[in-house]
């Protein structure tokens, strides 16, 4: 059964650090790029770090790059987001996808190119 499932978030102080885990139990990693979203409210959802399905490639949307590292534990079939730094600019709901990419170093954080999706665990970044 192929399902992913996010859990690690919270309410952390501005400055603050969160580790984000995506559980993708049934998901052969070598398969499948991961990615990890977030939606704001009133916002629309967006990319925000991907790692490939070959697992040498990661990319990271402009404003998370240098604070947020996104890795994968093959052996515990498991993605982690590691957040530093944390903003209220980074409250949202974040949910991890993953799509079909068997073997490649292709990275996308187009949203439409995701088939799978978790339920998405709360980041809230408030003082």
């Amino acid at each position: 059964q192929l399902r992913l499932a996010e859990s690690g978030g919270g309410l952390v102080q501005p400055g603050g650090s969160l580790r984000l885990s995506c559980d993708t139990s049934g998901f052969n990693l070598d398969h499948y790029a991961i990615a990890w979203f977030r939606q704001a409210p009133g916002k629309e959802r967006e990319g925000v770090s991907i790692i490939s399905s070959s697992g040498t490639t990661t990319n990271y949307e402009g404003s998370v790059k240098g604070r947020f590292t996104i890795s994968r534990d093959k052996g515990a079939n498991t993605v982690y987001l590691q957040m530093n730094s944390l903003k209220r600019e980074d409250t949202a709901v974040y949910f991890c996808g993953a799509g079909y990419r068997p073997w490649s170093d292709y990275v996308s954080l187009n949203e439409d190119e995701y088939d799978y999706w978790g339920q998405g665990t709360q980041v809230t970044v408030s003082s």
